[in-house]
């Protein structure tokens, strides 16, 4: 059976600092003609980040999307001094954000965020060993962030009660859990 579909054209109908989308007509396997919204943005990252204590450190941020506070782990989008690097990215915004280095920075996934409507590949990394840094990069000045340990039971118990609904902590933390279980 055949699934990929034949763009006829393509207009980007808005570039943003963020994103830009693209409106494409397209024809199905099926020879239909249909429209197709496409969100670009740029690659990103996001560390599951493990202090001595086995607490994981989770961001306290303001999200405009959904219009109310979240709980996430460290990320942030790969830019141009990243050089498509997605692991000096992660080492980037590990300094920036929670003013934390890892001695140990692992993959653990790769992955596409929302694949109905964006092109956003996010790779999700393991942090431990974590000390403070000694050369603080500068923060994004858009960004007002509170840092906060949680246990992995802690963490479990916020997905339960909806008080983490972000989908990469989600899996990061239910990553976590597996590496418990495997011990």
């Amino acid at each position: 059976m055949e699934f990929e579909e034949r763009p006829i054209s393509s207009k980007t109908v808005f570039h943003g600092h963020l994103i830009d989308v693209e409106v494409q007509q397209v024809i199905t396997p099926h020879g239909n003609k249909t429209q197709r919204e496409i969100v670009h943005h740029a690659p990103a990252i996001a560390i599951l980040a493990l202090t001595a204590d086995n607490k994981m450190i989770l961001e306290k941020q303001w999200r405009a999307p959904i219009a109310k506070t979240t709980l996430e782990i460290p990320a942030g989008k790969l830019d141009q001094r990243d050089a498509d690097n997605a692991l000096h990215a992660a080492k980037r915004e590990l300094n920036e954000e929670t003013r934390y280095e890892a001695t140990s920075l692992k993959k653990i996934s790769s992955f596409y965020t929302s694949v109905g409507c964006m092109d956003e590949y996010m790779t999700l990394y393991l942090a431990t060993g974590l000390k403070l840094v000694s050369n603080e990069l500068p923060q994004d000045q858009d960004e007002q962030l509170m840092l906060k340990e949680v246990t992995l039971p802690q963490a479990l118990e916020m997905i339960d009660q909806g008080e983490i609904e972000d989908a990469k902590t989600i899996m990061a933390i239910y990553y976590w859990q597996g590496m418990n279980n495997r011990g």
